[in-house]
C-alpha cells in the first residue's frame, strides 16, 4: 500500500496471462529474453540485438522481474512484447510457457526460477544463462545444495564470465559451460561508437576540463562538495543515482553557493554561466561521459559501484569509493592504474589534481582505460556463435 515500487510489481502482474493469450500469435517463433532489472537488461541487450538482426524471422519476447526495468524500458523497441514474469510457481510456469512457446530461452546474469526450468527442460525447450558470475558461497556449490545442482543441469548451456565461474560448474559435474567474458563491454563500446551529441553540454564543458560524478549517493556528494570547495573553478556535472525531486532539491541546495543548475532548466546563456550542473533525467548519463576530464563513480561508499566500463569506454580515468572488489573490471582497472580507489574528501582532492594537472598520468589512466574495453569486447559474438551452432543441431 505505502511502497510504489511494490504496487507497480503487483499490478503488472494483474492478468498478465490473459492479456499475453491475446497478443502472441500462434504462428510466430519466439526467442525468450529474461532479465532481472534494468542493470540486467542492459548486460543482455547487445545479445538480444545481435540476435535479432541475426535471426529476423523470431520475434522477441523480454521479461522482467522488477519495476525498475519494466517500467523504464517496457517500450524497448528491440523486443516484440515486454511484459513483466509471473511469479515462479508451478501453475504460473505451466501457463506461461504454453502461451509463449518459446524457441529458445535466454536468462542474463541471474535469475534461477527452478519451476520455469523444470517446465522448459520438460518440453525439451533450450535454455542457455548468459554473462553469468558464479561465486563459491553459492548454495550450488554446498554440501546442503544437491537439489539446486539438479535444476542447473537441465540448462542447456551456460555462458560465463570468468575462469572461476567455470571451475565451479566444472566441479559439480556440468560440463555445459563455455567462458564468453561479459557482454557488458559490447554495450559500453557500441554507446561510445554511436554515442549522441548534446550541445548544451558541449557548451557547459566549452575550453574547461569536466569532472563528471555519476550515480552518486549523498555520501558521494559530501566529498563531492569538498572537492568543489577547494577548487572552485572546476566545472562539475553531477548525474544522482536517484533523482525524484527531493534528491534534486538537496543537491541544488548543496552546491547553491557555486552557480548550480538543473539541466531540465539549462539554456545556452544559463548554462555557460553555471559552475555545476545537475542532471535530474533519465537514460542519458552514458553519453554524458565523452565531455569529461575524468569520473566519478557513486555506490563505493554503500553496497557497491555503479557501472565504470561507461566512462572507461571513451578513455576516461575512473575514481570510485572502496567498496568495489565484486567488480572485476574495477579490480583489474585499480591494478592497472586506469582506475583509483578514495577513502576520504583528501583522496578525492589530490587523485583530482593529478589527473587535471599531471597530463602524463591523466594520459596513461586514459589510454589504460580505452584499451582495457577494446581488449574485453566480444562477448555477444561468443554466444551468438554457439547459440547458432546449437539451434542448427536442434
Amino acid at each position: 500500500m505505502f511502497n510504489p515500487k511494490a504496487k507497480l510489481w503487483v499490478d503488472g502482474r494483474k492478468g498478465l496471462l490473459k492479456k499475453l493469450a491475446g497478443q502472441i500469435d500462434k504462428n510466430d517463433k519466439i526467442a525468450w529474453f529474461h532479465a532481472a532489472s534494468l542493470g540486467e537488461f542492459e548486460q543482455g541487450r547487445p545479445v538480444i540485438e545481435s540476435f535479432r538482426k541475426r535471426f529476423p524471422a523470431y520475434k522477441i519476447l523480454l521479461t522482467f522481474f522488477s519495476p525498475s526495468g519494466h517500467e523504464i524500458r517496457k517500450n524497448y523497441e528491440g523486443a516484440d512484447y515486454v511484459v513483466y514474469l509471473p511469479i515462479d510457481t508451478k501453475r504460473n510456469a505451466r501457463e506461461f510457457v504454453k502461451i509463449v512457446q518459446p524457441q529458445l530461452v535466454v536468462f542474463i546474469k541471474y535469475e534461477f526460477w527452478f519451476n520455469y526450468l523444470k517446465v522448459l527442460f520438460k518440453n525439451n525447450i533450450p535454455v542457455f544463462f548468459a554473462s553469468v558470475i558464479f561465486r563459491k558461497e553459492q548454495h550450488f556449490f554446498k554440501w546442503y545444495g544437491s537439489w539446486s545442482r539438479k535444476m542447473l543441469k537441465r540448462v542447456s548451456f551456460f555462458f560465463v564470465q570468468n575462469r572461476e565461474s567455470y571451475d565451479l560448474l566444472k566441479s559439480i559435474g556440468i560440463d555445459q559451460v563455455d567462458i564468453s567474458g561479459d557482454t557488458r563491454f559490447d554495450r559500453v563500446f557500441s554507446i561510445a561508437e554511436n554515442a549522441k551529441k548534446f550541445p548544451l553540454i558541449e557548451k557547459f564543458a566549452e575550453g574547461d576540463k569536466v569532472f563528471l560524478a555519476g550515480s552518486t549517493w549523498p555520501k558521494d556528494e559530501e566529498l563531492i562538495e569538498k572537492l568543489s570547495s577547494e577548487d572552485p573553478s572546476l566545472k562539475i556535472i553531477v548525474a544522482p543515482h536517484e533523482i525524484h525531486p527531493e534528491r534534486i532539491d538537496s543537491l541544488v541546495k548543496r552546491f547553491a553557493s557555486q552557480k548550480a543548475l538543473r539541466y531540465s532548466e539549462a539554456d545556452e546563456n544559463g548554462i555557460s554561466k553555471a559552475q555545476i550542473l545537475i542532471i535530474d533525467g533519465m537514460g542519458f548519463l552514458s553519453g554524458l561521459y565523452q565531455y569529461c576530464h575524468f569520473a566519478y563513480i557513486g555506490g563505493g561508499f554503500g553496497k557497491g559501484i555503479h557501472n565504470i566500463l561507461e566512462a572507461a569506454t571513451f578513455g576516461k580515468p575512473v575514481i570510485f569509493g572502496p567498496n568495489y572488489q565484486r567488480f572485476a573490471e574495477a579490480v583489474d582497472l585499480v591494478q592497472m592504474e586506469g582506475a583509483f580507489v578514495i577513502n576520504n574528501s583528501s583522496d578525492l582532492i589530490s587523485i583530482s589534481e593529478k589527473l587535471l594537472n599531471d597530463n602524463g598520468s591523466w594520459q596513461n589512466a586514459s589510454s589504460i582505460c580505452k584499451e582495457y574495453v577494446m581488449k574485453e569486447k566480444g562477448a555477444t559474438e561468443h554466444i551468438l556463435s554457439k547459440i547458432s551452432e546449437f539451434m542448427c543441431q536442434h
